[in-house]
């Protein structure tokens, strides 16, 4: 029962990360009035949190590792819940971004260190459930978070939206206090230092890049590729310090391994992927389709909610046949979903966009859930937080890069410079190439995950050849 208790405290803590990613957009208009400000200021009250969570996942991660991995969750725990009360009293949009922030870098603890606690609260032969309740959690939380907030600023305010997190936090504070495993301390991590200078090029580094891909409202100027310049040399003094460093924040050998190095790979195109469903849905729906606010929006929901719906059986699929299959099965689900997307809606309607949708995200909860599950059940108890925060950075990098680049794409396909007042017959052009550059993504993908998973039954092929006994 403490293992139930334990498990659902960590989903409490995704879910109300998950929340505070996407409640916020929905408050913007309302925000630019409040503070008499334009929509390229109050966005940073999104883009914060973005970064805070972009820029220090890992870091967060490691030094769990290091100094205890549920001291750091309750830590994070108590300074998201500070942080969203200082946003819900904050006087002015400067202090509001602030919080946003702070907020970010205990969304940022939560989310790695949830994932990282898993290996300490159930079985190894539930980690696949464990992971799939997660990546529901994950989901609910993204999906409720527009209507939550739109319901809740229209009976109390925009500062409902980060009130609501308080008594939340409190429920999650005393659940992971009172029911998450007391720390089992490792003599040889307990010595490890931190790295602060791999940490803070790290964080410079991602944020550079993260600016390059979300400045410009979906343009890509000289400010850009400046960014991506600078994120380009930040990446390469990164790989320098971490090679000399007696205590690196990401240790370089972890990624000769190639069943890791593959799973951020996939797990970053395939979440480029997803984000084009959000970038993209939203203007086909309105401009092609013609759709009301109202049930665009009910369409769109169709989406998170089957990835909600999914993800726990999907964990425990994983756990009877194994997650590589489940691996393989998502990205070609994944391929097949965006094909017909790019194919069926011009002859069907809301039912050819409903459809393929269903499919792409019912094969992102089974990939999602089966990746995660694949690298954190073996990896070592002194690194599984920092490993936990590369698998959150690479879905988040995704996110960044499918909202800038396949946001491009798109606008490019159409052939118009104002997507927003494109003809219909344009959209559903940019629709159709949009999508079928991403079925070509996930190709690649599948290409990754495969090679990956043949090496790995060659060595195995090779190492018990090697050990078997001559007769």
């Amino acid at each position: 029962m403490r293992g139930e208790w334990a498990l659902a405290s960590l989903s409490l803590c995704v879910l109300l990360s998950s929340l505070g990613t996407s409640i916020a957009n929905v408050a913007l208009p309302d925000l630019a009035r409040a503070f008499d400000a334009s929509f390229q200021q109050v966005q940073w009250v999104v883009l914060a949190y973005l970064l805070a969570i972009t820029t220090l996942i890992v870091s967060v991660g490691r030094l769990g590792d290091i100094a205890g991995r549920r001291r750091l969750l309750l830590s994070g725990i108590v300074l998201f819940t500070l942080a969203s009360m200082l946003c819900s009293v904050a006087p002015t949009l400067a202090m509001l971004i602030a919080a946003r922030a702070l907020q970010g870098l205990g969304a940022a603890m939560m989310m790695a260190l949830t994932m990282a606690l898993v290996g300490e609260t159930v079985p190894k032969a539930r980690t696949g459930s464990a992971m799939g309740l997660l990546g529901t959690m994950s989901a609910i939380g993204t999906a409720l978070g527009p209507s939550l907030g739109g319901i809740l600023i229209a009976w109390l305010g925009w500062r409902a939206i980060f009130y609501i997190n308080v008594p939340l936090g409190l429920v999650a504070l005393f659940l992971s206090h009172r029911y998450l495993p007391a720390e089992r301390r490792d003599t040889k991590s307990g010595r490890a230092g931190f790295d602060h200078w791999g940490t803070l090029l790290l964080a410079l580094t991602l944020a550079a890049y993260a600016l390059a891909m979300t400045t410009g409202r979906g343009t890509f100027g000289a400010i850009n590729v400046a960014l991506l310049f600078a994120a380009v040399g930040g990446a390469v003094f990164f790989v320098f310090a971490e090679a000399s460093a007696a205590s690196p924040l990401i240790r370089l050998s972890l990624f000769r391994d190639r069943a890791l190095s593959a799973s951020l790979a996939t797990g970053m195109l395939v979440s480029t992927v997803v984000m084009a469903t959000l970038v993209v849905g939203p203007f086909y729906l309105s401009r092609a389709l013609g759709l009301d606010a109202a049930l665009a929006g009910f369409v769109l929901s169709a989406g998170p909610l089957v990835a909600a719906l999914t993800g726990v059986p999907a964990g425990r699929i994983a756990d009877r046949v194994g997650a590589q299959r489940m691996i393989t099965l998502g990205l070609i689900g994944m391929a097949v979903g965006c094909i017909t997307l790019a194919m069926l809606p011009t002859t069907f309607g809301i039912t050819g966009y409903i459809a393929p949708i269903v499919i792409v995200t019912s094969s992102y909860a089974l990939f999602q859930t089966a990746n995660n599950t694949a690298v954190m059940i073996d990896v070592d108890a002194n690194e599984r937080g920092a490993i936990s925060g590369m698998l959150n950075l690479s879905r988040n990098l995704g996110l960044v890069t499918g909202a800038s680049v396949m946001g491009a794409v798109f606008t490019l396909a159409s052939a118009t410079s104002d997507i927003a007042t494109a003809h219909p017959e344009a959209v559903a052009t940019g629709m159709r190439i949009t999508f079928l550059v991403a079925a070509a993504l996930m190709v690649v993908a599948l290409a990754i995950a495969m090679g990956a998973r043949r090496r790995s039954v060659d060595r195995a092929a090779r190492h018990f050849a090697s050990t078997k006994p001559l007769l």
